[in-house]
C-alpha cells in the first residue's frame, strides 16, 4: 500500500486600491492595506489559527506518525508579520513539533521563471533567507507558483540544489501511467519529481461539500481505504490551507473529517511521509516527460489562468521589462515594489473566462471584473515608471529634461 504524501499551500495577496488615471505621477501608495488585513483575519480566524491548532496536537499525539508539509509564500510571511504576529507564531509552534516540512517558492508567488532566470533566482533565494529567518529551517523541495512546471524547471531547481520538485500529475503528460511513483526529468540527473493524485486531492479540495456528488458524504474511514487502494508508492494530496475552513466551512463538517483522516489512514496500515521523506525513501523509477508548461490551475492546466488573454499577457511582460532598469538603481523600496507586482494573483484576477473556471477567478478576485484589475494594475505600474524615472534622474542615470 502507498505512503501518504500531504502537502499545503499558504498564501496571500497583496490587493491594489482601485487606482484611477489621475493619481498616477501623484500618489505611491499602491495597496488596499485595509482589505488586505481585513482578509488576513478572516482566513485567519477560519482557517490559520484553528487548523493549525489541530495539526499541531495531531501530529503531537500521533507521537510524529501524522506528518505534512507547507509552502508559504514570502507575501503572506510580510502580511503575518504586519498585521497578526500571533497567527505567525502558531505556524512556527507548528513547525516547531517537528512534523511539518516546510518547502521552498518563490518569495512572492510569481511566474518569474517563465519571464527571467535571474529575477527567479533572485526570488528563491530571497524565499529561503526568509524561512531561515522565521522557521529556522533550510528547504530542499522546490514547489514552484501554482505548481507550474516543465523539464527545464526541473533541470533549473536541479542546479539550484534541491533534492525533489512538486508538480501536478497532468493526465496527457502521464500518459497512463500513475502519479503516485516518483519520476525524473529527462533533463535531470538527481533531483525526483512528486506528483499530485488529482483526482484524491481535489475529493478533498473541491468536492467534499458537494451534496451531488456520488461519494458525499465524504468519511475518513472511505477516503483512507481509497488511498489504500490506489496503486504505487505514494500518494501526493497537495492542497490549498484555505480548502480548511475557508473555501470548505466548518459546517460542512471539514474539521471533524481532517480530525479523523490521520487515524484512519494510519489504521488501515499507511503511514504519512514528508516530501522529502518520500524522496528519500523512493527511487524515480519513471521518466516524466513534460515539454509543455504545467500548473494546477483551471481544466487546462497550463498558463491560461494568468497569461490567457491579451490583458494579462502585457500586464505581466510589461512588468517583467522593467526588471534591468530596476535592478539598476539599487533602491529596496522600489524593487520590493515592482516585485509584489509579479505575485501571480493581479493577472490571475484579469482572466475573461467563462464557465466554472471563470466563477473561481471571480471569487477570489478582490475587483469588480477583470479590466477593473488590468486598469489599476496598470495604473500602479504607470505611476511606478515615473519613480523609477526619478530615481534614476536622482543618481545620473538619466538626464532631467530641461524647462521650454
Amino acid at each position: 500500500m502507498p505512503d501518504v504524501c500531504l502537502y499545503f499551500q499558504v498564501h496571500q495577496p497583496n490587493r491594489l486600491v482601485p487606482y484611477d488615471f489621475f493619481r498616477i505621477g501623484e500618489h505611491a501608495l499602491y495597496e488596499d492595506d485595509g482589505l488586505n488585513a481585513s482578509i488576513l483575519n478572516k482566513v485567519a480566524e477560519k482557517c490559520y489559527l484553528p487548523a493549525n491548532r489541530m495539526f499541531k496536537r495531531l501530529i503531537e499525539e500521533s507521537e510524529g506518525r501524522f506528518r505534512m508539509a507547507m509552502s508559504i509564500s514570502g507575501t503572506v510571511i510580510e502580511q503575518l508579520e504586519q498585521y497578526r504576529p500571533d497567527v505567525l507564531e502558531s505556524f512556527q509552534e507548528l513547525v516547531a513539533t517537528g512534523g511539518v516540512e516546510i518547502l521552498a517558492e518563490t518569495y512572492y508567488h510569481s511566474l518569474a521563471f517563465v519571464h527571467s532566470n535571474r529575477e527567479f533566482e533572485r526570488q528563491v533565494e530571497m524565499h529561503l533567507d526568509k524561512i531561515g529567518d522565521v522557521f529556522a529551517v533550510r528547504p530542499r523541495v522546490f514547489r514552484n507558483t501554482e505548481l507550474i512546471y516543465n523539464n527545464a524547471i526541473a533541470a533549473k531547481v536541479e542546479t539550484m540544489g534541491f533534492d525533489g520538485v512538486i508538480a501536478e500529475g497532468v493526465e496527457w503528460t502521464l500518459n497512463g501511467q500513475s502519479p503516485n511513483f516518483l519520476y525524473r526529468a529527462p533533463t535531470t540527473a538527481r533531483v525526483k519529481t512528486l506528483l499530485r493524485n488529482t483526482g484524491l486531492s481535489d475529493d478533498l479540495g473541491f468536492r467534499f461539500s458537494d451534496k451531488s456528488w456520488k461519494d458525499y458524504p465524504l468519511t475518513p474511514e472511505k477516503f483512507a481505504q481509497w488511498v489504500m487502494e490506489s496503486p504505487g508508492d505514494v500518494v501526493n494530496l497537495f492542497l490549498d490551507y484555505e480548502s480548511i475552513g475557508e473555501h470548505q466551512w466548518e459546517e460542512t463538517g471539514i474539521f471533524d473529517f481532517w480530525e479523523k483522516l490521520p487515524e484512519a489512514v494510519i489504521e488501515a496500515g499507511a503511514q504519512f511521509v514528508t516530501p522529502m521523506e518520500a524522496v528519500e525513501f523512493y527511487r524515480a523509477s519513471r521518466e516524466y516527460d513534460c515539454h509543455f508548461i504545467t500548473s494546477w490551475a483551471d481544466a487546462e492546466r497550463d498558463l491560461s489562468a494568468w497569461m490567457g488573454n491579451i490583458l494579462q499577457q502585457e500586464a505581466i511582460a510589461k512588468v517583467h521589462r522593467l526588471e534591468q532598469e530596476i535592478l539598476a538603481v539599487k533602491d529596496p523600496d522600489l524593487t520590493h515594489t515592482w516585485a509584489k507586482m509579479q505575485t501571480s494573483d493581479h493577472f490571475y484576477w484579469m482572466s475573461t473566462k467563462g464557465g466554472t473556471d471563470g466563477n473561481v477567478h471571480s471569487y477570489f478576485s478582490p475587483y469588480a471584473g477583470p479590466y477593473d484589475g488590468y486598469i489599476y494594475f496598470m495604473n500602479v505600474l504607470a505611476d511606478l515608471q515615473i519613480r523609477l524615472r526619478r530615481a534614476q534622474e536622482k543618481m545620473g542615470m538619466r538626464s532631467i529634461p530641461k524647462p521650454l
